[in-house]
């Protein structure tokens, strides 16, 4: 014959055991969903990289400063680029619609991303042996900014006056 305490669970046992279960699962749930969510966000990282390279490269392959007026950075959501014959032809760009081919035309797949560029004119850069630097009108300092949504990724770079021959 068996003891009544040795028979099994009680029903407030059983609830009990159900409800710490379900708070468990429910928070590894949780964890779950948002390990999930956020694996997208690496292929967004990578996508503004590319656009920021891609923009900085764009820059920096272009004359240090260039005779003649600044052509402006027109209105509208992407203005064209293909006019710009210098670094500095880039300060303030800014675009609201998307990313743009030098021309002004908007790359469909890319027009939840907007690119926004600054020219630092007083950037300094240490040399590499670190005894001295470059600074003022030698170095401009090139923040590029690419954004999708509340995301953001900011690109340094710097572009010298290597063709006086001051390096």
């Amino acid at each position: 014959m068996l003891n009544k305490r040795q028979r099994g669970m009680t029903l407030f046992e059983l609830v009990l055991a159900i409800v710490i279960l379900g708070i468990g699962v429910a928070g590894v749930m949780t964890a779950f969903t948002v390990v999930v969510s956020r694996s997208v966000d690496p292929l967004v990282q990578k996508q503004m990289l590319a656009i920021a390279e891609g923009m900085m490269e764009e820059i920096v392959l272009l004359p240090f400063a260039a005779e003649g007026a600044a052509p402006a950075n027109g209105p509208g959501p992407c203005g064209a680029r293909s006019a710009f014959n210098d670094v500095l032809d880039y300060h303030n760009l800014q675009t609201v619609g998307g990313v743009c081919t030098v021309d002004g035309t908007v790359v469909p797949n890319l027009a939840s991303y907007n690119v926004g560029v600054q020219i630092n004119q007083n950037g300094s850069l240490a040399t590499v042996s670190g005894t001295g630097s470059l600074t003022g009108a030698h170095v401009y300092e090139i923040t590029v900014t690419v954004t999708h949504g509340a995301d953001s990724f900011r690109l340094h770079g710097w572009r010298t006056n290597y063709a006086n021959g001051l390096l």
